[in-house]
């Protein structure tokens, strides 16, 4: 099954046999068969999206082994959705893989917290057993680090770039100080987040992947900063979810308004349905300062085709408005896909129990060359000489997560230390590592009933908290996944009972 990669959300879910209805109507994606599913007694909704652009999946959860490029993780809670409204499911993908934090995942929470006075504690401590596919990966200790990271292949105006998803690891040959790495915003309970454990009553929890933007800039010039209020929580933060499962860059409505009418002199924000149209072949550069970097926007995906047949004239489509911030949406800009094609991003969950002790952090390493307009041009020229179209990519496979049974019939595992068979990584085998994360005095932490987990190679805390990069060395577990195409999407493969 081809499932959509998406750093905004924390579950997975792929449709059933028996959703017909709404997006299901129709769809030609591979389903679940309901009849053999494990059921693990609960349902739950899963939302998405903001006011303009919200859907929602819903149905039961159960439980399978799940292959993640040559490593099984057995039990795995993911829901069985009998209705979406997710459009996603009519283009040969059957759901979303969400590789979020466990303090956004509904699926833990509904299977673990059984009564509305459930304590936060119930919840972290089965983090190991029912929570999202990787960080319960992390917790067993046998990954190299705990991290993954994606960048996207381009799929218009100019073909080009690898599509890569990596777990446990950085891609090969890309050394972690060559990345950016800034610390991952955290959400206190009045913002949002989730309550402290009774054990650690100081520890605030990231929520979503979500950091700091110290500027947005368009053809060098810096924009002044939104004043759209945000509602109830603070307006003078500006910061940025990091969204695989988001197609385009979205901003607040003032700013998006200012970038756009700078790209197009045709631009009316006032317009029943606003276009910015702009010539094809003017390059234009949209980019972010993060950590005291400015990471821009390839200028190939910062436009979009207006018509078959025209590659004079574009559009400015990849920007569009989002909502001001919010209490449990903090971020005034959300970038998605353009960001991920401009960009290699890696993500480090660090210490899931305690981020106190090893803080979360992305890294990201740009990938737009110097000539980014010049090859723009180029494409531009291309498109002429075919008769005015850009080449598309419209079909794909994706050989990365795994759906089938049985194991003779799995894909080779990409690389590294993954074999043909699947590691199986279990929370609390012997044959994996369990440690206990040292306290700033050096001592250990001292929690039961629950399991707490350390990241193998784990950085000082001090450095850890100056946003510096994670460690990411270590005799464990990896795995690296090509994604042959610009989407987030790849296949996922549920195992069944294998003793």
């Amino acid at each position: 099954m081809a499932v959509n990669l998406d750093t905004g959300s924390s579950d997975l879910w792929v449709i059933s046999d028996t959703c017909s209805i709404n997006s299901c109507e129709g769809s030609t994606a591979p389903r679940y068969p309901t009849d053999s599913m494990r059921a693990a007694g609960a349902d739950v909704d899963l939302f998405y999206g903001d006011s303009k652009t919200g859907t929602f999946a819903g149905g039961s959860v159960a439980l399978e082994t799940v292959c993640v490029a040559g490593m099984a993780m057995r039990d795995q809670q993911f829901l069985i959705a009998n209705d979406t409204t997710n459009e996603i499911v009519q283009f040969e993908t059957s759901g979303i893989f969400g590789l979020g934090f466990p303090s956004a995942s509904r699926v833990q929470e509904v299977t673990t917290k059984k009564r509305p006075d459930d304590s936060t504690d119930v919840m972290i401590e089965a983090t190991d057993s029912h929570g999202p596919l990787i960080p319960r990966m992390a917790m067993t200790g046998a990954l190299q680090s705990p991290m993954f990271s994606i960048t996207l292949q381009r799929n218009t105006i100019d073909l080009s770039g690898e599509g890569l998803l990596t777990v446990g690891k950085l891609p090969d040959g890309i050394d972690n100080t060559s990345l950016t790495w800034v610390p991952v915003r955290l959400y206190r309970p009045e913002e949002g987040g989730m309550v402290p454990p009774t054990y650690a009553p100081d520890e605030v929890y990231p929520y979503r992947w979500e950091i700091d933007i110290e500027g947005v800039f368009i053809d060098g010039k810096r924009l002044p900063q939104s004043r759209i209020p945000a509602i109830d929580v603070d307006s003078s933060r500006t910061s940025a979810l990091l969204d695989t499962g988001n197609s385009l860059l979205r901003g607040p409505v003032d700013v998006v308004n200012k970038i756009l009418g700078t790209v197009s002199q045709s631009f009316n924000p006032r317009a029943q349905y606003p276009l910015a149209t702009l010539p094809c072949n003017v390059p234009h550069s949209l980019a972010f300062q993060i950590g005291g970097k400015v990471f821009p926007i390839d200028p190939r995906d910062f436009i979009g085709q207006l018509r078959t047949g025209d590659a004079v004239t574009c559009k400015a489509d990849n920007l569009v408005s989002t909502d001001a911030p919010s209490i449990g949406t903090l971020f005034r800009w959300s970038l998605g896909a353009p960001f991920f094609r401009s960009n290699l991003v890696a993500f480090y969950y660090g210490n899931l129990t305690h981020p106190s002790v090893d803080p979360p952090r992305i890294g990201i390493r740009s990938n737009v060359p110097p000539n980014a307009g010049e090859l723009l041009q180029q494409a531009v020229q291309n498109a002429v000489k075919n008769g005015g179209n850009f080449p598309r990519m419209v079909v794909a496979k994706y050989p990365c997560l795994l759906l089938t049974s049985p194991l003779d019939a799995m894909l080779p595992a990409p690389t590294d230390s993954v074999s043909n068979k699947p590691i199986f990584l279990d929370p609390g085998d012997d044959n994996v590592p369990q440690t206990i994360p040292p306290s700033q005095t050096g001592t250990a932490y001292n929690i039961s009933p629950g399991r707490v987990y350390t990241p193998s190679s784990p950085t000082s805390t001090n450095s850890a908290n100056s946003g510096s990069q994670p460690a990411v060395t270590s005799p464990y577990s990896t795995s690296t996944c090509i994604l042959f195409a610009a989407t987030s999407s790849f296949l996922l493969f549920f195992m069944g009972s294998i003793a």
